[in-house]
């Protein structure tokens, strides 16, 4: 259970007022309720639109833990929810408004998994049901809560979701809160012993890890411990890394350690002759670029970033800024690049995918995914792996990367590009991360990262060499 990071028994003080007065909606969860309204609405990201909102309310320190927490785990845990919901409530879930169903799902965490008693959770709630829809919705939403706290998360999941033994899908569908379609990729991805392992590890909040951009910064000027396996990064327990001066001046960063692996594992790998010239082919938002410019240029090398859509272009060029070892930044598209084949001597592909190797900090990208999405997505990682293979000199390397542990686009990938491209070969990824335990990819030589075994995001690498 999820501690409330703010004093117990903490909401809106309860005080005597004259008839026809409202109780104010505690801006806590008015936050709260602004945050999935923007991601249901305007298919906002939780980690983009949460800063904004703290700002409009003037929150800080516990109260905007207190939010990030009830949003971020609300967005977790919403399969569950439902089906707990859909148990208390006498009509489908898709006729109860909108705007109500956010407010019951919150309240639904506050009583399940965070640490608030169960008369503050469901009155504030009916009060911002109040405040926000009406009296009659208020009233409804008061009598769903109280049959929601009279059993607690683990009485309820046995409750509604199916038998394990003869529905085992269905039943991590509802118990780990993941689409029925996710669990089964991720189970022909990992296997079944480690299964619910890895989506309890999704539902964990993960902890905010920087790195040190060498060079530009180093881990002493870096609070927090050292990451187990990145030289670059540190783990923070709490408190705001935009506060850290070498964040704040752009020497470091916030970045996944698994990220920082990718960037590590293309920089380590052998190449013979001239090694000048380094390219990010999918280099949005900027964070592997950042890295590896800073590699870069402590070798001599340089690094050329490139990102299709403009908006991360952008994004790629503020994480870019004051750095050395920058060849340009440049607004193309990947799949039909503006150089000339075998212009570089190492090249990153970190693809665009499903992301569902990082349901943790993205909690609502499994709720967006379709299965539709994958040969769409599919189609596009072996365009730019081959583009990638075009632009790497004989002699040169791509490192072929991806956010995702679904086979179709991992392995799946790189056997089709390898049987299309005989002057190409499969080198030992696993030998460029020589510390990393257990992180055998599908393919001998691959590597698969894994948030319950590594607490990183499950980064797939696949080491190519142009022949």
């Amino acid at each position: 259970m999820t501690p409330d990071p703010r004093p117990r028994g903490a909401g809106p003080t309860r005080t005597i007022r004259p008839p026809g007065t409202r109780q104010p909606v505690d801006p806590a969860r008015l936050a709260a309720f602004e945050v999935l309204k923007a991601v249901r609405v305007d298919d906002a990201y939780t980690n983009l639109v949460l800063p904004a909102v703290l700002r409009t309310h003037g929150l800080s320190g516990r109260d905007a833990a207190f939010v990030t927490e009830l949003a971020s785990g609300t967005l977790r845990h919403r399969g569950t929810y439902d089906a707990i919901l859909a148990a208390c409530v006498d009509r489908p879930l898709s006729k109860v408004e909108a705007k109500v169903l956010d407010i019951l799902r919150l309240g639904t965490h506050q009583l399940l998994s965070m640490r608030v008693p169960p008369h503050a959770a469901i009155s504030t709630s009916v009060d911002l049901v109040r405040a926000k829809v009406n009296s009659g919705a208020a009233g409804f939403s008061n009598a769903v809560l109280r049959k929601v706290a009279g059993r607690d998360l683990t009485e309820w999941i046995a409750t509604v979701a199916p038998d394990p033994t003869s529905s085992p899908a269905r039943y991590a569908s509802v118990a780990f809160s993941h689409p029925q379609w996710v669990v089964e990729e991720l189970r022909n991805a990992l296997g079944v012993d480690e299964l619910h392992d890895l989506l309890a590890a999704d539902n964990v909040a993960p902890r905010v890890t920087l790195v040190a951009r060498p060079g530009r910064s180093t881990v002493a000027e870096l609070p927090g411990e050292p990451t187990p396996y990145s030289p670059y990064g540190t783990v923070l327990e709490g408190g705001d890394p935009g506060s850290v001066p070498a964040v704040l001046e752009g020497r470091a960063g916030v970045q996944d350690e698994g990220s920082q692996l990718v960037a590590m594992a293309l920089a380590a790998a052998s190449v013979e002759g001239s090694d000048e010239r380094w390219l990010d082919l999918c280099a949005g938002p900027g964070g592997k670029a950042a890295l590896l410019a800073a590699i870069a240029s402590e070798r001599g090398a340089g690094l050329l970033a490139s990102e299709a859509q403009p908006h991360r272009a952008k994004l790629v060029a503020r994480s870019l800024a004051g750095a050395d070892g920058v060849l340009g930044i440049v607004t193309a598209d990947g799949t039909r690049p503006p150089w000339s084949p075998g212009s570089f001597d190492r090249v990153l592909v970190d693809a665009p995918c499903t992301g569902l190797g990082a349901l943790r900090r993205r909690p609502e990208a499994r709720w967006r995914r379709r299965p539709a999405d994958l040969l769409g997505l599919v189609l596009l990682q072996r365009s730019l792996l081959e583009s990638a293979l075009r632009l790497t000199r004989p002699g040169g390397v791509v490192l072929y990367a991806t956010c995702s542990p679904v086979v179709t686009e991992t392995s799946g990938v790189v056997t089709s590009v390898l049987q299309s491209n005989p002057d190409v070969v499969l080198e030992d990824a696993s030998g460029l991360l020589p510390g990393v335990p257990d992180c055998e990819g599908p393919l001998p030589g691959t590597v698969q990262l894994w948030p319950h075994r590594h607490g990183t995001d499950a980064m797939f690498m696949a080491l190519l060499r142009k022949r």
